[in-house]
């Protein structure tokens, strides 16, 4: 490998591993937890090892863990897997055009999106004289390396000893707070954030809280997309007349 590449790759390293430490904190203890689920309902440390590398769903996870136990009905799983990470959709349109360019990076930036890693993704951009595709690359394989370490290390522990499960999930919880508590102080425009506390709320008082989460991001979307349209049309009428014409 040329050395400019590799100091590309690594420069892009240094940049991304500050930003996932909070998500190592979420990730690794509340894959433990998975792990010691998956344990509980009689699987080895390799199950939720192989699912967090190759499903990756987060709290799809959970659920591939009960319906691994029951009787196999592909169209309920399907239906399940993508009501749970629907979300994901959302995401992904507003990282095309971040995404699009990368050659076999986007494979990565695809499989291994999450909702933390989209958080930090789509709120920093790579710092300058960084590669932006290893920027995003190294924080989406850090995020699930964290996720996968943890998981098989709640499996390991699971049979060595017992230990309570109960509140654990608290962590992701927090991790999201934090991270949008720092996105909240960078932004300088806070109608985005103020559009989604709305939608999350009102949701989630209408709906409950099974059920809020796709109409949420629906409702957040169609909002967001409205104040664009409007942004446009207000700058279009400050513009002068003629355009770009003197």
């Amino acid at each position: 490998m040329p050395r400019e590449t590799k100091n590309t790759i690594a420069r892009a390293f240094r940049a991304a591993f500050p930003l996932t430490l909070p998500v190592l904190a979420g990730y690794f203890f509340l894959g433990m937890s998975y792990g010691l689920y998956m344990h509980s309902l009689g699987f080895s440390w390799l199950w939720p090892t192989l699912t967090a590398a190759f499903v990756y769903g987060g709290s799809l996870e959970f659920v591939l863990g009960s319906m691994l136990c029951a009787q196999f009905n592909p169209v309920t799983t399907a239906v399940m897997a993508v009501a749970v990470q629907l979300r994901h959709t959302f995401y992904a349109i507003t990282q095309l055009g971040r995404y699009r360019g990368n050659g076999w990076k986007t494979f990565f930036l695809v499989f291994g999106m999450s909702d933390e890693t989209f958080a930090i993704t789509s709120s920093t951009p790579a710092p300058e004289g960084v590669d932006e595709g290893w920027f995003m690359l190294w924080i989406t394989w850090l995020d699930q390396a964290y996720w996968i370490v943890g998981s098989a290390a709640g499996g390991i522990f699971g049979q060595l000893m017992a230990f309570p499960t109960k509140g654990l999930s608290f962590v992701m919880t927090a991790l999201f707070v934090v991270i949008f508590l720092g996105a909240w102080d960078k932004a300088q425009d806070r109608r985005p954030a103020h559009i989604g506390l709305v939608c999350s709320v009102v949701c989630l008082i209408v709906l409950g809280p099974s059920n809020f989460m796709v109409p949420a991001m629906a409702c957040m979307t169609a909002a967001l997309l409205v104040m664009r349209e409007l942004d446009a049309r207000a700058a279009r009428a400050q513009a002068p007349e003629g355009g770009d014409a003197q």
